[in-house]
C-alpha cells in the first residue's frame, strides 16, 4: 500500500487507536489485566507508533503543492516547538483532574493549580501548537491534511474530555473546581519552575538533534 491509500489507512488506524482503547468496556478490561500504569505506557507507545506511521505515510503521498516553502517558515515552527516544550514540561508529573495525563489527580490543589489553572488540556494544547507550527513550512496537500487533522483532533478532544469530566464529576463540582483553579492561578514561580524550564530547554534541544535522524530534515539551520 502506498500513496493516498496508505495515508488514509494510517488516519483510520490513528482514529481507532485513540477511541477504542479508552471506551467502555475496553479500557476497564485492559486496566484489570495490566494495571493503570501499564495501560498508560501501552496507550502512549501505541500513539507514538501510529504517529510515526502517519508522518511517514504523509511523506510517501503524492506531492501536491498548496504554498511554497520559504526560509522564514522554519522560525515559526521553532517558536511553536519552544512553546510546546514549555507546556509539556510545566504539565509533566502534575495533577490535572480536568484532562488526561494528570499525575496523582487526587492531590490536585486548586489554590496552586500550576498550568492546569491556565490550560485545562495542556497536552492537547501542545499538540495543537505542534500541528499548527509544522503546517507552516509544509505546504503540500498531504501534510496540510496531516497537521490540520491533528489540530482538529486536539481541539475536538478538548470538548469531548470537558464533557466527560463534567459527567464524571457532576456539572456543579466540575464548575466549582474550575473556578477555584482559575482563582488560584499565579505567575509567581514555584520551587520546580527552574527545573521545568531547564527540562523544556533540554527537550527542545533533543527534538532538534533527533529531527534529522527521525524525519530526515534539519529542524533549524544555525
Amino acid at each position: 500500500m502506498s500513496g493516498w491509500g496508505e495515508l488514509i489507512a494510517a488516519f483510520c488506524v490513528f482514529l481507532l487507536s485513540h477511541s477504542v482503547p479508552i471506551r467502555q468496556p475496553v479500557k476497564p478490561m485492559i486496566v484489570a489485566r495490566i494495571g493503570r500504569t501499564g495501560f498508560t505506557f501501552l496507550y502512549s507507545a501505541l500513539s507514538v507508533v501510529v504517529l510515526v506511521w502517519l508522518i511517514i505515510a504523509a511523506g510517501r503521498a503524492p506531492y501536491v503543492e498548496l504554498w511554497p516553502r520559504l526560509p522564514w517558515q522554519k522560525h515559526v515552527t521553532l517558536a511553536a516547538m519552544a512553546a510546546v516544550c514549555l507546556i509539556v514540561a510545566m504539565a509533566a508529573f502534575r495533577p490535572n483532574p480536568f484532562s488526561f495525563g494528570g499525575w496523582r489527580d487526587e492531590r490536585f490543589n486548586p489554590s496552586a493549580p500550576g498550568i492546569a489553572g491556565w490550560l485545562r488540556h495542556p497536552y492537547l494544547a501542545a499538540l495543537t501548537l505542534w500541528a499548527a507550527g509544522h503546517n507552516v513550512p509544509n505546504g503540500d496537500l498531504a501534510h496540510a491534511l496531516l497537521f490540520g487533522g491533528f489540530a482538529l483532533f486536539a481541539l475536538l478532544g478538548m470538548r469531548l474530555i470537558d464533557r466527560r469530566r463534567r459527567r464524571e464529576m457532576g456539572p456543579e463540582t466540575w464548575l466549582n473546581l474550575l473556578q477555584a483553579a482559575k482563582a488560584g492561578r499565579s505567575l509567581v514561580p514555584d520551587a520546580s519552575t527552574i527545573v521545568r524550564l531547564l527540562a523544556a530547554l533540554a527537550l527542545l534541544a533533543a527534538l532538534i538533534s533527533l529531527h534529522p535522524l527521525i524525519i530526515g530534515l534539519e529542524a533549524v539551520s544555525w
